[in-house]
């Protein structure tokens, strides 16, 4: 696998733009591991060669002890939202931890930072060391910088839906309008409503030519730099697009080089596609290998970068789970799970996550056996998701080894199992501990139903007599069991009068022959109430 970028590469492509350098060096030896954000909150979480993001962090005095805890822990770099207060005291906390500091463009949130940097830091992993007309395979910010020297603008490569996915150096000489887009990563609505009424996109999905748009007077203030921009294809799909900044039209010979770079963007394109495939199947294969147990789990563990440390699983599922489902909601479950990766690399960046099945699985990695981290952060996850698709997380115990994850993860299955069915009302995350009595019926159910059992005695004659007659005798020895003999309180669940209940309860011991005074009577109704899906 191809080593991470540095520092000095994430503020090439970063730089001006989004981040600068306030300490610190860039040409630190060594790649960076992952994204880490700061929860002064929470347990920290491991951070050697990682670069933190320091969200809400403002006093002087706890960026300087951040820094000296960041340098004890080998980070790489402390992000900070500008400005920076250039205290002597954060100097030389930064110069004796050896961790630079960044400061964060005012504008750009957290979230696309922690995006872009991420999108960066795997292009490694997604191209490993081949490379396409001489750049590395994927890394769309070297192509963009490569593009943008043979024009000699500064440009960006969009998607179909104009989100910003790499961006070249130089985007000072661009407008204002440039740099909203690149904090927002999308062009801003009322540009992409101005381009649709002046038929610019029109023109640029229907010609493989670079399409000139220059500034009007009916343009906004801030976009006052012409702009060249070429579609992205791929056969006859389209991938997205070019936009440059120029003084003014494109030279013949610059054109065709546009042109040809929007065919070296779209073979890349292509490629982090294959790639991005390929890297979810091996996790896929890998997180699967790991939950299993056996001689292969301890290998795919170290090999997900997890063999170490204590984890969490987390079993994920929708309502629609292992019954026919059309695209969309096959689409629905793949986002879902996406989401939850997302969701949980924000929390830790040595997380892994994969749909197994109709199952997402999750490996949260946590601080000693405690699991109220995994629900807090479940629970958030869904909170987030809100109701629109009925989503269920069950959480396993914590496995401190390879040995504890097969485990872990049918404590996870059973317990989502019984989320799914209903029968847990109310929950939408639970451990096998808050659901064990629904589970155990769960189980118990399967296996009757499995061998061809059926209900027997009393309550397999009150069952007959409430077929026959048209009565209640089943709901109201249910009602009964349920509320501890309480007549009042089962009339009232009901809806008779507790005199009427009384004259069905003497009607049912007539008919059923049932000793509601002796236990072993009752627990047998109730088993069978319970287990069998008597009306």
């Amino acid at each position: 696998m191809t080593q991470h970028a540095d520092l000095s590469r994430v503020l090439d492509d970063l730089g001006t733009t989004l981040l600068e350098l306030v300490h610190g060096t860039p040409d630190r030896p060594g790649g960076i591991s992952g994204v880490v954000i700061h929860d002064p909150l929470e347990a920290p979480v491991p951070t050697e060669h990682a670069i933190v993001l320091g969200v809400g962090l403002g006093d002087p005095a706890q960026v300087v002890a951040l820094l000296r805890s960041l340098g004890r822990s080998r980070a790489s770099a402390l992000v900070l939202r500008a400005p920076v207060h250039r205290t002597p005291e954060l100097a030389a906390a930064a110069e004796q931890s050896g961790v630079a500091v960044l400061a964060l463009a005012r504008g750009a949130s957290w979230a696309q930072l922690a995006a872009l940097l991420r999108s960066l830091l795997s292009e490694g992993d997604v191209g490993g060391t081949e490379t396409l007309g001489g750049l590395p395979s994927g890394d769309l910010f070297a192509v963009a910088n490569a593009v943008a020297a043979l024009i000699d603008a500064p440009l960006t490569i969009e998607d179909r839906s104009s989100r910003v996915l790499a961006f070249s150096g130089r985007q000072d000489e661009a407008d204002q309008s440039r740099v909203e887009t690149i904090l927002g990563r999308q062009v801003p609505e009322r540009y992409s409503r101005m381009l649709t009424d002046t038929g610019v996109f029109r023109a640029l999905y229907t010609s493989d030519d670079p399409v000139y748009i220059a500034p009007s007077d009916d343009d906004p203030s801030d976009f006052v730099v012409p702009r060249v921009a070429v579609r992205v294809r791929a056969g006859d799909e389209f991938l997205g697009s070019i936009w440059a900044a120029v003084p003014g039209p494109l030279s013949a010979e610059r054109a065709q080089a546009l042109r040809d770079g929007a065919k070296l963007v779209a073979l890349h394109l292509l490629r982090i596609r294959a790639g991005a495939d390929v890297e979810r199947r091996l996790r896929r294969d890998l997180l699967a290998t790991a939950v299993e147990g056996g001689a292969g789990a301890h290998e795919a563990m170290t090999r997900l970068g997890l063999a170490d440390l204590p984890v969490a699983v987390l079993a994920m599922t929708t309502i629609q789970s292992g019954q026919a489902m059309d695209a969309g909601q096959l689409n629905d479950r793949q986002r879902l799970t996406d989401g939850l990766a997302m969701h949980l690399s924000a929390v830790h960046p040595r997380c892994a996550v994969a749909l197994i099945g109709d199952v997402a699985y999750g490996l949260l990695p946590v601080t000693g056996a405690n699991d109220e981290h995994a629900i807090r952060v479940a629970t958030d996850f869904l909170d987030r998701v809100g109701h629109r698709i009925p989503v269920y997380i069950g959480i396993g115990p914590i496995a401190t080894d390879v040995t504890g994850l097969a485990q872990a993860r049918a404590s996870a299955d059973r317990a989502v199992q019984v989320l799914r069915t209903g029968t847990a009302t109310g929950r939408r995350v639970a451990r096998l501990a808050d659901v064990y009595v629904e589970a155990l019926v769960m189980e118990l159910r399967d296996f009757v139903t499995a061998r061809g059992g059926q209900v027997t005695g009393p309550v397999a004659h009150l069952v007959a007599y409430d077929d026959k007659h048209k009565t209640n005798l089943v709901e109201t020895l249910r009602a009964w069991l349920d509320a501890f003999g309480d007549v009042i309180a089962a009339a009232a669940a009901v809806h008779v009068h507790p005199n009427t209940f009384r004259y069905r309860l003497r009607r049912l011991t007539e008919i059923s022959g049932i000793d509601l005074a002796d236990p072993d009577a009752r627990f047998a109704a109730m088993l069978q109430l319970r287990v069998f899906p008597v009306r």
